[in-house]
């Protein structure tokens, strides 16, 4: 099962644009790159299919856990656990088997999932039909000692509210929750996240519905995020100041908590930099309030 962590830890989705500025070229030099600015995660973006070999994954995966790197993988976009056609829906529990396997080559203790559509039909159909495939996907996959999360999802016609994210953890408890603040932020048209208490909600409320085990290491993604009226428009960087949300309360609301959360971050462009400025104001929160 995946080890406890006693700490916050932060890192980048993908490669960033410092990581190529620097001169390198292949995320086998990732995990010393990342360990060498100061961050202490890394999740491996197969949004858009997988490309790598087995062999290269390894590699990776061998090199992160030399550097000290936690690993995580983004699994296809393409899934779809509420998907109407039976066929799809099958096919996306064949894409979470390959993912988990390339999860394990790399070293991952998690792989997060998308939630799916409601777009053509009413919630309740969609939270039936992704509970259907996720109870089927544990008749294939359910032995894995990886952790399979589903995400918060940005825009307001796809499946994915924190409220739909924990239902289905609840009816089964193999899978946890993935917290995409931004995406939340987005689905909400904005003004989500005010202050430390609507933070500290997030945190109360998974784990008063799931059980501390499902919120002291919760996976988390944080990025600035464009919106429109349907919710998630474009991926931002902290040089933001118009859509938010802001990091600072969440720094201090995971201090005040007594949490230790895994934060990717997914910025366009600048995670790593992104990321690394989240860790400096969680230190910073942890030396103003004694954490």
């Amino acid at each position: 099962m995946k080890k406890r962590i006693d700490h916050a830890t932060f890192g980048p989705g993908g490669n960033s644009e410092a990581f190529y500025n620097d001169g390198k070229k292949s995320t086998l030099q990732a995990p010393e790159w990342i360990k060498n600015i100061g961050l202490d995660a890394y999740e491996y973006e197969a949004g858009n299919g997988m490309s790598a070999g087995d062999a290269t994954l390894k590699k990776i995966g061998d090199e992160a856990a030399k550097q000290g790197i936690l690993m995580s993988f983004h699994t296809p976009y393409f899934i779809s656990l509420s998907g109407i056609d039976p066929e799809k829906r099958l096919k996306s529990i064949d894409y979470i088997s390959r993912s988990l396997h390339a999860a394990e080559l790399l070293g991952a203790d998690t792989i997060v999932i998308h939630t799916g559509s409601a777009a053509k039909i009413s919630r309740r159909e969609a939270m039936e039909l992704a509970a259907d495939t996720l109870e089927k996907n544990l008749e294939v996959n359910g032995d894995t000692d990886i952790r399979m999360g589903l995400e918060t999802m940005g825009k307001i016609n796809q499946l994915g509210t924190l409220d739909e994210v924990i239902e289905l953890c609840r009816r089964y408890p193999t899978y946890h929750p993935v917290v995409d603040f931004g995406h939340l932020n987005a689905r909400n048209i904005g003004g989500l996240f005010t202050d430390v208490d609507s933070y500290r909600y997030v945190f109360d409320k998974i784990g008063s519905e799931l059980g501390d085990d499902y919120v002291y290491n919760l996976h988390c993604h944080f990025s600035k995020i464009e919106y429109t009226n349907a919710g998630e428009k474009k991926h931002l960087t902290f040089a933001d100041c118009v859509y938010g949300p802001e990091f600072e309360p969440l720094a201090e609301a995971i201090v005040r908590e007594g949490v230790a959360p895994r934060i990717i971050c997914e910025s366009a462009g600048t995670m790593s930099d992104d990321a690394l400025a989240m860790k400096n104001m969680w230190l910073l929160a942890k030396e103003n309030i004694g954490g």
